[in-house]
C-alpha cells in the first residue's frame, strides 16, 4: 500500500484575504454535502479525524487547507447542494470558492468527489464541465463504491467514465471502507504537482 505522508491542519479560511502565501502547489477537493470528502482524506493521509466527519450535511462553512508532507496544500471546499443552508449562507460560500478556483495561481489540480449511486449533479457537472473547458487537469473520484454490488458498480463507473474520460477527466471508484481507490488517486495528486511544476495548461508553477 502506498506510504501517507505527514498531514496536519494548516487553516479554516473564510475569504480570499485569508488564503495561504506559502507559493506551494494545491490540491483541491470539491463535492456536494455528504459526499464523502472529509473520509476520503482521512483514508487517503492515514489520519483518522484529519478531516472532520460530520453525518449532518453543509458543516463545512470554510476552506480548509491541510499541509501534505510540506509538499502541497490539500483543500477541503465547503459542500454544496444542501437545502437547508440559507441562501445568504450558500451564496457566500459560491463566491468564495468560485473566487478561489479562478484566481488561485497555485491550484495544480481539482477531485471532484460525485456519489458512484447517483451520478453527476447538475452542480458536479458545472465544476466538470468548467474544468474540461479551460484544460485545468481534473479527477471524478465516484465515491462510495462499496454501497454498490459488483455489476452495478462496474456499470456506474463505466457510465461516469464514457462521459467524462473523453473530456480528459479520468475517473476512479474510491471506498473509505475498503480503501479501494486510495492508491490511483494519490498517484493522479502526483502527476498533477508534477504538471503543475512544469508551468502546464493551468497551472501556476515555473
Amino acid at each position: 500500500m502506498k506510504p501517507a505522508l505527514p498531514a496536519t491542519f494548516v487553516k479554516g479560511v473564510v475569504s480570499l484575504d485569508g488564503l495561504p502565501r506559502a507559493p506551494i502547489p494545491e490540491v483541491a477537493a470539491s463535492g456536494r454535502s455528504n459526499v464523502g470528502k472529509s473520509s476520503l482524506l482521512n483514508v487517503l493521509f492515514k489520519r483518522k479525524g484529519l478531516a472532520k466527519v460530520s453525518g449532518a450535511p453543509g458543516k463545512t462553512r470554510e476552506i480548509n487547507f491541510f499541509s501534505v508532507g510540506d509538499r502541497y496544500h490539500l483543500v477541503d471546499l465547503p459542500g454544496y447542494g444542501y437545502a437547508r443552508v440559507p441562501v445568504a449562507v450558500k451564496q457566500k460560500w459560491g463566491e468564495l470558492v468560485r473566487g478561489y478556483l479562478e484566481s488561485r495561481d497555485q491550484l495544480a489540480g481539482v477531485i471532484q468527489l460525485v456519489d458512484i449511486r447517483h451520478g453527476a449533479t447538475r452542480q458536479d457537472r458545472d465544476m466538470l464541465e468548467w474544468l474540461a473547458a479551460g484544460n485545468r487537469p481534473g479527477l471524478v473520484v465516484a465515491t462510495k463504491a462499496d454501497k454498490l454490488k459488483s455489476g452495478a458498480r462496474a456499470a456506474a463507473l463505466r457510465e461516469l467514465q464514457s462521459e467524462w474520460e473523453a473530456l480528459g477527466l479520468p475517473v476512479v471508484a474510491f471506498s473509505a471502507v475498503t480503501r479501494d481507490g486510495r492508491k490511483e488517486i494519490l498517484d493522479w495528486i502526483d502527476r498533477a504537482l508534477a504538471g503543475w511544476k512544469d508551468g502546464g495548461p493551468g497551472h501556476g508553477g515555473k
